[in-house]
């Protein structure tokens, strides 16, 4: 069994080859964390649907930038489902002048390590190992 991974790409928020970057860092983070067999599903979505998944699984208002969901035990293949903000990814993007493409795959990378068991705090996140694995992944895409 290997890993395979789709993309659903509801939204793209203009964002060249969104489909093909989200791929390629959700493999890279599972590579780098060594889960070679499973499956992975990632869907961007805009603003709109991702505030309705905020609320029916977080209970939390608005729109949120990823939501990812373990489907499997430990010691079992990797499942599981990423839910992309493709809209947020743009808007933060601007805010910490990064490219879009960098954000977008920033947050698949981040659904993916959750996906794989890895978390962080609330505050401080910048500092916790999640963090660190996250930022040292997404700078090896040498993304434009």
């Amino acid at each position: 069994m290997t890993l395979r991974v789709r993309v659903s790409p509801e939204s793209d928020a203009g964002i060249r080859d969104a489909p093909g970057v989200v791929e390629r860092a959700a493999r890279a983070a599972a590579a780098d964390r060594g889960a070679e067999e499973g499956e992975l599903s990632l869907t961007l979505l805009g603003d709109d649907r991702m505030a309705e998944l905020n609320r029916e699984w977080l209970q939390r208002e608005g729109p949120t930038d990823v939501l990812a969901f373990a489907l499997h035990d430990e010691g079992e293949p990797v499942i599981g489902d990423v839910y992309i903000g493709v809209d947020r990814a743009v808007a933060q993007a601007a805010d910490e002048d990064e490219p879009p493409r960098r954000e977008l795959a920033r947050l698949a990378v981040h659904g993916t390590l959750h996906v794989l068991g890895y978390d962080h705090p609330e505050t401080g996140r910048e500092e916790s190992e999640m963090w660190r694995h996250q930022e040292r992944i997404v700078a090896g895409l040498e993304l434009p």
